[in-house]
């Protein structure tokens, strides 16, 4: 067969010191590339979330210049409308594209940011964004039959798994099981691609890392708040990425000696602490006006708001984003443009300030998008916050008692995002010889990537060029 030149292994959430310290002993494909390369730990960019991360990867862009600031967006100045971020949001070309325009036969499968399906020189199956395979989640559209009987081979009576459904829930069993037929899937289907097509690359992403990180954390970190002892699921995440590594080793083994490969997270994971009841805080801080505080936990979006008084109000998710109320802008605007600044500054410096449930500052980090992006495109938050720079996620319930929370307003979770994913490169024609390369960007794939195969560098990517 004719041997792919490069392919990338996307793992959602892989966390670095997992795979580079405590259990790099028991994955042997992983150490292997690691041995014979360049590895290290590659800096998200902010937030640190899978929508936009793979898109900032794969476009060397960021969420500013995307105009993607996390999984739903506001979609215009109202006070109620968001939307998901979808392919449609992209508006620069993306890893796959430049290849398929430099003439290479690309294989694209499960990266988040491609539903709907978009034309690409070779095939390409959507993410988890797509609602289901009912609806057209294949380029072309014909793939789907394909994708349909390899599933049934590899996963007999299951259906090919966009996602894991419902894995914020506590059918932990269940869970698992969808997560490994998710993976078991994604990798047969990736085998035959390669072996039916013969691309010149090829990239898949496996979601379930992150899923079964978010579903069973608590479950073998002592550390977690609410770790569980002695739990049937205490080595579920060790023995998920060790799966994992088995088909790595199975896919890289049906290429040639020549395949460049990376494999590539968009961000770590860490234990999570709690919640930040953003709302809440934001009522007993003046600038969020309820006429009437409901007594239990109730969404932000079935609350009546008093815009006429309201200064800011928040959303949830794994990082807060704080949007300010702004007369002129918003529909019932209160801050006057020309103190916008100065309100932005002092509620900074409020959230800066928070004190933890332990008595202690709780170490939020807070941002501005023009402060991290070279553009800022679309309805960008006012603030980006890490809470407790990312061990506390954000809750956007209002009602009930106390700001600080163990309850997530999306369902279980156990795990927050890390700042910084991992990257493994592995390339025959330059061995790196176990070099740890620290510093890397996640900006910086692109470029490099394209110098190594000599294709012509997009100008005014943001990142730079590594010496892999």
């Amino acid at each position: 067969m004719t041997h792919p030149r490069l392919v990338i292994i996307g793992l959602d959430c892989a966390e670095p010191s997992l795979v580079f310290d405590r259990w790099r002993a028991d994955l042997p494909a992983l150490s292997r590339l690691m041995a014979e390369g360049v590895y290290g730990n590659l800096e998200s960019c902010i937030p640190a979330i899978t929508v936009p991360a793979w898109s900032c990867m794969m476009s060397g862009r960021d969420p500013g210049e995307l105009g993607v600031y996390g999984f739903r967006n506001r979609a215009d100045r109202s006070y109620g409308r968001m939307v998901v971020a979808d392919s449609r949001a992209i508006r620069f070309p993306r890893l796959w594209d430049i290849l398929g325009q430099a003439g290479w036969r690309v294989v694209v499968i499960g990266v988040p940011g491609t539903y709907p399906p978009t034309p690409v020189n070779g095939a390409l199956i959507s993410c988890f964004l797509t609602p289901s395979t009912e609806v057209e989640y294949t380029f072309p559209p014909t793939l789907a039959e394909r994708v349909a009987a390899w599933t049934a081979a590899a996963t007999p009576g299951h259906p090919y798994l966009l996602d894991v459904p419902d894995f914020r829930s506590e059918d932990k069993q269940r869970i698992v099981r969808d997560i490994y037929a998710m993976c078991n899937q994604r990798f047969a289907v990736a085998t035959a691609l390669l072996e039916e097509d013969r691309p010149d690359f090829l990239m898949l992403v496996d979601m379930g890392v992150d899923r079964i990180q978010h579903a069973l954390w608590k479950h073998m970190d002592p550390h977690h708040p609410l770790f569980v002892p002695d739990s049937p699921f205490a080595d579920a995440i060790y023995a998920y990425y060790r799966h994992v590594d088995a088909q790595i080793a199975s896919l890289l083994a049906r290429c040639g000696t020549d395949t460049a490969v990376l494999v590539v997270s968009d961000h770590g994971a860490r234990p999570l602490m709690g919640g930040v009841r953003i709302n809440q805080w934001l009522i007993e801080q003046g600038d969020l006006m309820v006429p009437t505080l409901p007594d239990d936990s109730t969404s932000f979006d079935q609350v009546e708001i008093d815009w006429s008084r309201t200064r800011a109000w928040g959303a949830g998710g794994y990082y807060g984003r704080i949007f300010l109320n702004v007369r002129g802008r918003e529909p019932q605007g209160v801050i006057l443009p020309a103190a916008y600044e100065r309100v932005r500054a002092d509620l900074a410096a409020r959230l800066e300030a928070m004190i933890g449930p332990d008595g202690r500052l709780l170490g939020n980090r807070v941002f501005t998008p023009q402060q991290l992006y070279r553009a800022v495109r679309g309805v960008a938050p006012d603030l980006i916050v890490y809470f407790g720079d990312l061990s506390w996620r954000s809750v956007g319930t209002i009602g009930g008692a106390g700001i600080f929370t163990q309850e997530n307003d999306t369902g279980p979770d156990d795990a927050n995002h890390a700042q910084d994913g991992m990257f493994i490169w592995h390339d025959p024609q330059r061995p790196g010889g176990g070099r740890r390369l620290d510093k890397v960007q996640i900006y910086d794939i692109l470029p490099t990537l394209l110098s190594r195969f000599n294709i012509s560098i997009p100008a005014e990517l943001r990142g730079a060029t590594l010496d892999m």
